[in-house]
């Protein structure tokens, strides 16, 4: 009888193992960073080729694709986690980001620069004008999270006022001048978008660090990954257990905020200049497109955001890949929609039936093959 039993018992075997592993949502990004790396290595293996090169002021900072890849892809994993956190709470995506990454740019710019366009010493503290772009970032962020969470206006047409104005208001706040720090002016500043002396990795790798730190203990030392994963699934029931559904919404948009603010500073701080039309021009796609990556379902609910990271970076490793052989500019956005419709098709419902539907039959399959 036990033996019976035993037989009738599905067997762990590889097909399940594989099929245990490839349920997992992180596997998603990772497979897509190893087939870029795998192209890579057969196209053309010097792509992970890594040097040393001195800078103009004489130390030296390592160089190559794929310290690119690490220090521009720090930007999207910043902002990748705000993104997560919206998606998850209200179902929708901030196509504002890179709008708003002008505004805190230019904020920034005003608070170093005053009226003066190009001036010979900074008008106030590096750390305070980071701080006055967070709350007016903030502040912009709130904007959007009272339209979704308390008017209940669709996320990605609520986020579109901004879309649509965030470049001219970044201008006014300069009054559309072309603001520069100058090296004479002030060394430091360039330090938080490039390297510091004597560290040959770029700054924003360690910045994208912190904010990961900080996003996991206010995760782990919180309830905003319950609650958002529940408004996100079901508001209503949300509110029956106490949850507030309008006020984590409005919380999650305003961390989408901070995290912009953290991308503009460091935007503006690699040029110590700003051009208002060009900044962030379209990061909120590669954003949106990191967090699909990662497997997140983009009408809310359940979020990995260690997944939207991964997923951020090899956003940027096509980039760098695209760049290095040559593809026009105005191109890669083409390459990058090819794999955005592979993601939709991919999550679609009706896709994910077919494939569960076969993953049983196969089971069933297995289990008779088994017995007989």
């Amino acid at each position: 009888m036990a033996t019976s039993q035993n037989l009738l018992k599905p067997k762990q075997t590889t097909g399940g193992i594989v099929a245990k592993i490839f349920s997992k949502q992180i596997v998603i990004p990772l497979i897509a960073l190893m087939a870029l790396v795998l192209f890579n290595l057969i196209a053309d293996p010097s792509f992970f080729h890594i040097t040393l090169k001195e800078t103009n002021d004489g130390y030296n900072v390592l160089a190559g694709n794929i310290i690119s890849v690490i220090d521009y892809g720090s930007e999207l994993a910043i902002l990748a986690i705000g993104m997560t956190l919206v998606t998850s709470s209200s179902g929708g995506q901030d196509i504002s980001v890179g709008a708003t990454i002008a505004i805190a740019g230019s904020v920034v710019m005003r608070v170093l620069c005053g009226e003066n366009s190009a001036p010979t010493e900074l008008q106030s503290s590096i750390i305070v004008a980071f701080i006055v772009a967070v709350i007016v970032s903030m502040l912009f962020g709130a904007f959007n999270g009272v339209l979704v969470a308390y008017f209940k206006i669709q996320p990605m047409v609520a986020t579109l006022i901004m879309f649509t104005a965030g470049r001219s208001i970044a201008g006014w706040i300069n009054e559309n001048k072309i603001m520069n720090i100058s090296p004479e002016c002030s060394r430091e500043f360039a330090y938080f978008g490039n390297n510091i002396p004597g560290i040959p990795v770029p700054t924003p790798v360690f910045i994208a660090a912190a904010c990961m730190i900080i996003i996991a203990l206010v995760l782990k030392f919180t309830n905003l990954r319950l609650y958002s994963q529940s408004v996100g699934i079901n508001p209503n029931s949300s509110k029956l257990n106490g949850i507030n559904p309008q006020t984590v919404k409005l919380i999650t948009y305003v961390i989408l905020g901070v995290c912009v603010a953290v991308a503009g500073f460091i935007k503006v701080s690699r040029l110590s200049t700003i051009n208002y039309s060009t900044i962030g021009k379209d990061i909120e796609m590669d954003v949106i497109l990191a967090v699909a990556l990662g497997g997140n379902p983009l009408g809310g609910g359940k979020f990995n955001i260690t997944a939207s990271i991964i997923g951020a970076y090899v956003i940027q490793m096509l980039t760098t890949t695209l760049t290095k052989y040559d593809v026009k500019s105005t191109e890669i956005p083409a390459y990058k929609a090819i794999v955005v419709i592979i993601l939709v098709v991919v999550s679609a419902p009706v896709v994910r039936q077919k494939m569960t539907q076969l993953k049983k039959k196969l089971t069933a399959s297995k289990v008779g093959k088994e017995v007989s």
